[in-house]
């Protein structure tokens, strides 16, 4: 590997015609950096694999779930509360 490399005739990804498709393609999503726990990380390559799908789909897949979760409320709280006591 070079020690510098000269980046004054890139061009940007837009401007090259098969990159620009690609990113059209992946319209709706966008590029970030997250720090995950190494063993979750772990967890979700492992299924990944066995699955045979990518591991970023399923963490994607995860968090949609666990976004359309609608939260707890105190009544719903209440009622799960007294079901589980009369149940034991």
């Amino acid at each position: 590997m070079r020690k510098q490399y000269d980046f004054s005739k890139a061009k940007r990804a837009k401007s090259v015609p098969h990159l620009s498709r690609l990113q059209a393609e992946a319209k709706g999503k966008t590029r970030i950096t997250i720090m995950l726990d190494n063993d979750l990380l772990m967890t979700f390559r492992a299924k990944a694999e066995s699955e045979g799908t990518g591991y970023q789909t399923l963490i994607n897949q995860a968090l949609r779930q666990a976004a359309r979760t609608a939260p707890v409320d105190e009544a719903a709280l209440r009622r799960i509360l007294r079901e589980e006591l009369k149940a034991s």
